[in-house]
């Protein structure tokens, strides 16, 4: 793809946005794989399937950025659905794991500490906007992202991968309740920096 072409595409359209289609999309197909194995007792090859598509819309996570940058394709409209990606991932693979019952007891309680922080910080993010107040994403916040997905990626494999390495399911319970822990404190982080915008704009 030479850069005239690249320049001359809708944005909405440009390669780095058809990659956050595509993590998009795969979204039901990862919660349709589980859910087939899960919940109808379907072959456990299913749960491999899965962890493949999961894998490639991470991978993509990357890409989507990275082809920004170099061909100059920032948009705001990528701006906006990158993250909402993510999340819609993130989430719908947690509500499915939980639903499956690898994700049970105090385990949950990881997984909710994630899926509030991730409603606190959207909820910041939308109000700092309208102020024209931007949060930069820390580098601790992008590892906790980075160990979250691989903690979702062991437990997507869970049953299946235990038959390959017994410990598959156990790593990736372990690392969602350190990806919980660090969200605490990102979370703690971001809320701090919108409470002092927040505390400025009632004051002005």
């Amino acid at each position: 793809m030479n850069m005239a072409t690249t320049r001359g595409q809708p944005k909405t359209l440009s390669l780095p946005n058809i990659l956050t289609y595509a993590r998009i999309a795969a979204i039901p197909v990862v919660v349709g794989c589980i859910y087939v194995q899960a919940i109808l007792d379907g072959p456990l090859w299913l749960r491999w399937v899965a962890v493949a598509i999961f894998i490639a819309a991470g991978i993509t996570d990357y890409l989507d950025g990275y082809y920004a940058r170099i061909w100059n394709q920032q948009s705001a409209f990528g701006r906006m659905l990158d993250p909402i990606a993510d999340k819609l991932l993130v989430a719908s693979c947690l509500l499915m794991l939980a639903a499956d019952g690898i994700i049970h007891g105090w385990t949950l309680w990881a997984a909710i500490v994630i899926l509030c922080r991730e409603i606190l910080v959207s909820g910041l993010r939308e109000y700092l906007a309208g102020l024209r107040v931007s949060v930069p994403v820390t580098k601790l916040a992008k590892w906790k992202t980075t160990v979250q997905l691989v903690a979702i990626g062991f437990l997507l494999a869970g049953e299946a991968g235990d038959q390959v390495v017994p410990v598959v399911t156990l790593t990736g319970l372990t690392l969602l309740w350190i990806s919980a822990i660090v969200t605490i404190y990102t979370g703690y982080d971001y809320f701090r920096a919108g409470i002092h915008h927040l505390i400025k704009e009632d004051e002005g």
